[in-house]
């Protein structure tokens, strides 16, 4: 079996996870995430993060995919963050195998850019 991807009977994303802790690509709260813009490939939140929260995370990292999926327990076992709901994943190769495998669980748009006109 090895690498074959069978719907239903692996992660396959969580065996992902420890190569994640190794290669220091997790940017962990949300101060670090905006001070971090300009290497971040996508935001995830959890599922248990309160509404007002992700409405702030949509507003602010609007340019960015935002996943939501997991919860903080989930974080706390996968990468060993106690209490963490908003993550960043930095760009890299490593991050776009993991947006590829969570990106049906997106819940924003991307932005067009002529979607604003300039004001």
């Amino acid at each position: 079996m090895g690498l074959m991807k069978e719907p239903g009977t692996t992660k396959p994303v969580e065996r992902l996870f420890p190569f994640v802790l190794r290669s220091r690509i997790l940017i962990v709260g949300r101060d670090t995430l905006a001070r971090s813009k300009g290497r971040l490939h996508f935001v995830l939140i959890t599922r248990d993060l309160s509404a007002g929260s992700r409405e702030q995370i949509l507003q602010e990292f609007s340019h960015y995919p935002i996943i939501q999926h997991y919860t903080s327990d989930d974080l706390d076992k996968g990468f060993g963050i106690k209490g963490a709901k908003v993550v960043g994943f930095q760009k890299s190769g490593l991050a776009q195998s993991i947006y590829a495998e969570l990106k049906h669980y997106r819940i924003n748009l991307p932005k067009k850019p002529s979607q604003h006109a300039q004001a």
